[in-house]
């Protein structure tokens, strides 16, 4: 993860304009833990600003989150990509974890590297892999082909399969329906 004035940031959401916020950690400092807002300025650089600073993880946490929801509530906008340690993981199908057999993308180094001792079943024995990596940050679809990566199905990046979606569709539409509507006391058909 990125780092701004010793604070290590641990969490970041970017939202659909290019702005958003983050929250960071430094626990040298006389207040530990932070919340920016932040923008990629022409050159790729991340600009913080409006700091809020404070000793309590919990309310900076929430701080975090209202930011978060207060500016897409004024400017209407999504969020575009969700960044915390880890949070985006990567199989290795082909070969184990060594040397030259990743992506180290600029200000996206992976934060676990981890081989396993043979090639496993992953995923409830979806695919075999030899190990994995999580970063950050996505992987472009690029970067996963030409390292023959195979990203974890539920990294926030990936869409849901049919049937998740048929899955919430239905709770939905359920909870939507409420009760089973009353039956109509209309003759049936063999009666007329």
């Amino acid at each position: 993860m990125d780092k701004n004035q010793g604070y290590e940031i641990i969490q970041a959401v970017m939202l659909e304009n290019g702005r958003g916020f983050a929250l960071g950690h430094d626990p040298a400092a006389p207040s530990p833990y932070v919340t920016w807002a932040y923008y990629d300025d022409k050159d790729g650089q991340r600009q913080y600003e409006w700091g809020h600073y404070g000793s309590d993880r919990a309310a900076l946490e929430q701080d975090f989150a209202a930011r978060v929801q207060e500016y897409q509530r004024l400017y209407n906008v999504g969020v575009k990509q969700t960044e915390a340690p880890g949070l985006y993981k990567y199989y290795s199908t082909q070969r184990p974890v060594d040397i030259g057999t990743f992506p180290k993308p600029p200000r996206n180094a992976p934060d676990e590297i981890v081989n396993y001792d043979q090639r496993v079943p992953v995923e409830n024995g979806a695919f075999l892999a030899w190990g994995h990596l999580t970063y950050t940050r996505p992987l472009t679809k690029r970067q996963t082909s030409d390292y023959e990566l195979r990203p974890a199905p539920d990294n926030p990046d990936r869409p849901r399969s049919i049937r998740e979606q048929m899955k919430t569709a239905a709770k939905q539409a359920e909870a939507d329906r409420g009760q089973t509507a009353p039956k109509k006391n209309a003759p049936d058909r063999g009666d007329r």
